[in-house]
C-alpha cells in the first residue's frame, strides 16, 4: 500500500530500467541520472521497456522502501520528456498507475483551504 503524502515530490524516470536491478541500483539511477539525492524521502519511479513492470524507490525512517507492480495485460503509458525524468503530483502518478493516459487529461480547478493561519474576520 502506498500511503498518500500531499507534499512528496515524485520523479518518474523515463528511461527504461533494467528490472533486476534492486536498492543499490535504483539509489545509483536516482544519483545519476535523475540526479537527486535518493535519501529525500522524495518517491523515484522506474519502468521496464515493455513497461509492464515498475518499481518505485523511496527512503522512509531509517530504510529504504521498494514498491513493485507488474502488468498482466497492458502498459505503462509512456510520458514524453526532454530529461531523463518528469515530476507527476500523487494523483498523477496515482492515475498513471491505473492505467489513465496523462497526456489527453487536463486537471479542472478545484476549492483548496488557504493556507494561512489567521482566519479573515
Amino acid at each position: 500500500m502506498i500511503t498518500r503524502f500531499d507534499d512528496v515530490r515524485i520523479y518518474l524516470c523515463t528511461q527504461p530500467t533494467d528490472m533486476r536491478k534492486s536498492f543499490d541500483g535504483l539509489i545509483a539511477l536516482t544519483r545519476h541520472l535523475i540526479e537527486q539525492d535518493p535519501l529525500s524521502g522524495y518517491w523515484f519511479v522506474f519502468v521496464n521497456r515493455n513497461r509492464d513492470y515498475l518499481k518505485l524507490l523511496y527512503y522512509s525512517k531509517g530504510g529504504y522502501c521498494l514498491w513493485c507492480k507488474r502488468l498482466e495485460k497492458g502498459r505503462f503509458s509512456i510520458i514524453p520528456s526532454q530529461g531523463h525524468s518528469v515530476q507527476l503530483s500523487h494523483t498523477q502518478l496515482m492515475m498513471w498507475i491505473d492505467g489513465i493516459a496523462l497526456e489527453s487529461r487536463a486537471q479542472q480547478k478545484r476549492y483548496s483551504k488557504p493556507s494561512h493561519s489567521n482566519p479573515v474576520v
